[in-house]
């Protein structure tokens, strides 16, 4: 009797789905009071963030679907990880897949996505340092939110997860030790099922933070350092290094295999040294053009504060051209957080969208989202399209899926950065039009409306 009571509840828990929400609604998130009129260091809505760990979208082209991840809101404020998808062929999303409550309204926990060669959805949640346990979650079938299995508890934070089909996955992400913040990698077995204990990939002064960008069999890291003593609030130069076998050699752009882990600021990765110029540096994005040399997006600032005392921050590009990197000014904004993506297609095209026009809430963290192209390789921008006209709150984060469909080609939030309040959830497709996703629903499914 016991045997068949265990075994109906098994059954009973293997057929269990994860509870959907009713509409799409980020978390606001806030970072270090100022005390002054621009109220924090950063704040908002911020479902789409951190810009230092990815993806959060993903188009399947199989079942012609992006799927996204984001970090959503209970009535107790506390973070939810969602899991959904747009359908290209309907133009509907269905209702969000509540994957767990993760007990803060920290939006540094958000989670990350990765999607395998079967095609079972991977959700990787992160923690901000060791307080709360990091989860890897797999979806129970292939291209579907309704149910996730727990794969595995750990702890990391900044989660960059990329799979390769026959090899597993790497995660490039950090640690959080000594006072500072390392740069590790883990692999797992083909299966995702299996993982090695971390490799420390650099950590010097008080550690790092990184982006990074994957092409079948590449994967490139840019990273700055933080220099001690100035603290957390200083970050500055540029690094870059690539892997080419899944994570068990590191090279610089030229080639030159680097040594892990990287012990010393003044190694064969340096991009640019801006701690030499007294500049801090935000990064954007990294990806690779059409010939496979990379490109970065950040700006440069002088101090860590919202507001106009440090001026407007300076957006530029940084090109491998084969034999150099070609760095060139790019447009400029007004707060070291207006964090926005890199395009690069295929015929060579670049575009950016990002929070480069102030909004009703100038000097703090984003603005209204603008539309970027250059047809030479980011010597010379023109502005496509002012993509919002927000009267209230500001939009950040605009984030990139991977393999990005035209009609899903941006995925954001906006927020009111002096407050706590709602957030509400959009969209951009590639001709620049902005839909906003449902923060209540009646059905089961709902139409994105469109609102510029």
């Amino acid at each position: 009797m016991i045997r068949l009571f265990l075994f109906l509840a098994v059954a009973a828990w293997a057929e269990q789905q994860q509870p959907t929400d009713t509409g799409y609604r980020g978390i606001w998130y806030f970072n270090q009071p100022s005390g002054d009129q621009y109220a924090y260091k950063y704040s908002g809505g911020f479902a789409t963030y951190p810009q230092q760990q990815g993806p959060i979208a993903i188009y399947a082209p199989k079942v012609n679907r992006t799927f996204f991840v984001y970090g959503g809101v209970n009535s107790a404020n506390s973070l939810l990880h969602m899991v959904s998808y747009f359908d290209h062929k309907t133009g509907t999303v269905p209702r969000p897949t509540i994957l767990l409550d993760k007990k803060t309204n920290d939006a540094h926990d958000n989670p990350v996505l990765s999607i395998d060669a079967e095609g079972y959805l991977w959700v990787f949640s992160n923690s901000h340092g060791v307080e709360r346990p990091s989860y890897i979650h797999r979806s129970r079938k292939p291209y579907d939110i309704a149910a996730f299995d727990l794969i595995r508890t750990t702890n990391f934070s900044y989660g960059h997860v990329w799979h390769e089909p026959g090899k597993g996955f790497l995660l490039l992400h950090t640690l959080y030790e000594n006072k500072g913040r390392s740069m590790y990698l883990s692999t797992s077995s083909p299966d995702g099922r299996e993982w090695a204990n971390p490799t420390l990939m650099s950590r010097f002064d008080l550690g790092h933070y990184q982006l990074t960008a994957h092409a079948p069999g590449r994967t490139a890291t840019a990273f700055d350092y933080h220099p001690d003593p100035e603290g957390l609030n200083s970050r500055t130069n540029i690094y870059y290094l690539e892997t080419r076998d899944h994570g068990r050699t590191w090279q610089n752009v030229k080639g030159e295999v680097v040594s892990l882990p990287v012990r010393d600021k003044n190694n064969i990765a340096l991009v640019k040294d801006y701690k030499a110029e007294g500049l801090k540096v935000y990064l954007k994005e990294v990806a690779f053009q059409p010939d496979g040399n990379p490109v970065m997006l950040y700006l440069t600032t002088t101090g860590y504060e919202s507001g106009p005392k440090n001026g407007l921050r300076k957006w530029y590009t940084a090109r491998w051209t084969g034999t150099e990197w070609k760095i060139q000014p790019f447009t400029t904004s007004d707060h070291n957080y207006d964090h926005g993506g890199l395009w690069i297609e295929s015929n060579g095209d670049w575009r950016v969208i990002a929070p480069t026009a102030a909004g009703p809430q100038p000097y703090t963290t984003g603005g209204d989202m603008v539309l970027w192209q250059s047809k030479d390789q980011g010597a010379t921008w023109k502005q496509l399209k002012q993509l919002t006209n927000s009267r209230t709150v500001n939009h950040t984060y605009a984030k990139k899926p991977v393999n990005a469909h035209r009609d899903f080609y941006a995925f954001w939030a906006d927020g009111d950065t002096l407050k706590r309040g709602p957030s509400q959830l959009y969209f951009a497709n590639r001709d620049g039009d902005v839909f906003v996703l449902p923060s209540v629903m009646t059905g089961e499914t709902a139409k994105p409306v469109r609102v510029r």
